[in-house]
């Protein structure tokens, strides 16, 4: 799918062609994939790091996004 298509594709809760809302929501779910990645990484890089020191993780590991605030538990 094209981008223009992508854009136009999103639909108001009225039904009608929203572009802009389309390109809005389409940027902030790109922006929460990256820091879903970024989340996988840096655990990804603790358990590493962790297990180089002879360490391993027992319990609950939560982390905080500090820009948008998302918590990962």
């Amino acid at each position: 799918m094209s981008w223009g298509m992508m854009r136009m594709s999103y639909k108001n809760s009225e039904g009608y062609s929203d572009p802009t809302a389309g390109v809005a929501m389409g940027s902030a779910k790109k922006q929460e994939q990256e820091i879903d990645k970024l989340n996988h990484k840096v655990m990804q890089s603790f358990r590493l790091l962790l297990d180089l020191a002879g360490f391993e993780i027992v319990g609950r590991v939560t982390l905080r996004h500090k820009k948008s605030g998302r918590i990962f538990k």
